[in-house]
């Protein structure tokens, strides 16, 4: 379990995380979700020690980071993937955390061969592609074989095929009891993956929901609507206090009224309905939603050529 405690952090006067607490329990993967800038790399710094806060407390198990004797399987990381001296072999990088944490090398070779670097064990990293150094970090995170783990854009750099793997490893880690905390831009990936979020901007909390409830949360209670009397319905459903729009297919999307009171409507004034279907937003939908005033990055708009 990871445990933060009104953690708060300033760099230079600006504050990076301000009273930021929240609980990221075992069993599930939760996506930790933010704009750029909202302080999720430094949350994570002070969860493994590398950063220290200037209030609150990040806890692994309980615990806070420099009070773990063998912090490699008490808690697993990827931060910075290249974060590899390029002259070591993929095979020496891991044996030498190994030896540091009393982990043994048939542990080395597991990793490995589940990460699929058997083959390429004993060439050095620097060689390496972006994805292979991607595996590279995650067979690191997962040497100790740790109950906790922290995973910073983990699928960065992988073909499909590795991102469906690093989809499908992360949520078998979590169904055995694990802990797997993982943050991501990709939101159509941690709509497929992640079980609960918690979103933070500006440094502080947002939203801790699961992703179904955060999705609904911002589904606005839109619903679609067919009928071939579509100017007269639009017409009854303002009337009615709906919110009515056209998308590009001429189907009309209402906010406001709930699904029967619009069949109502069409009913009472001789619209025939063709659909009638309730519309749920995706997770960018909603995140963009929750998050539009937290963010710190704003491109200008582009002038005329």
């Amino acid at each position: 379990m990871l445990e933060a405690r009104g953690l708060t952090k300033f760099y230079g006067g600006k504050g990076a995380v301000e009273d930021l607490s929240f609980t990221v329990r075992p069993g599930r993967v939760t996506g930790f979700l933010g704009p750029n800038g909202a302080g999720k790399s430094t949350t994570m710094r002070l969860f493994l020690g590398l950063d220290r806060a200037d209030a609150g407390r990040a806890l692994v198990q309980g615990r806070p980071f420099h009070a773990l004797r063998y912090p490699l399987r008490e808690v697993g990381a990827v931060l910075d993937s290249k974060a590899v001296h390029p002259g070591r072999t993929a095979y020496g990088h891991l044996l030498g955390l190994a030896s540091s944490n009393g982990i043994t090398r048939r542990r080395v070779d597991e990793v490995l061969e589940i990460t699929g670097l058997t083959s390429v064990a004993r060439q050095r990293v620097g060689g390496f592609s972006l994805g292979m150094g991607q595996r590279l970090g995650i067979a690191t995170a997962l040497l100790g074989d740790p109950p906790v783990l922290l995973l910073d854009e983990p699928v960065n750099g992988l073909d499909p095929e590795g991102v469906r793997w690093i989809r499908n490893l992360m949520k078998a880690l979590a169904a055995e009891g694990r802990t797997v905390f993982v943050s991501s831009h990709l939101m159509s990936e941690m709509e497929v993956t992640a079980d609960h979020l918690v979103v933070i901007g500006r440094g502080r909390l947002i939203a801790d929901a699961g992703v179904g409830d955060f999705i609904e949360a911002g589904s606005q209670g839109t619903v679609k609507v067919r009928s071939p009397q579509a100017i007269q319905l639009a017409a009854r459903l303002r009337e009615a206090g709906g919110q009515v729009t056209a998308d590009v297919e001429g189907a009309l999307l209402v906010n406001g009224l709930e699904s029967a009171h619009i069949a109502s409507i069409a009913s009472r004034c001789g619209a025939e309905v063709h659909e009638l279907s309730p519309q749920r937003a995706s997770l960018e939908t909603a995140f963009m939603e929750r998050t539009e005033h937290s963010v710190e990055y704003r491109p200008s708009k582009p002038g005329p050529a």
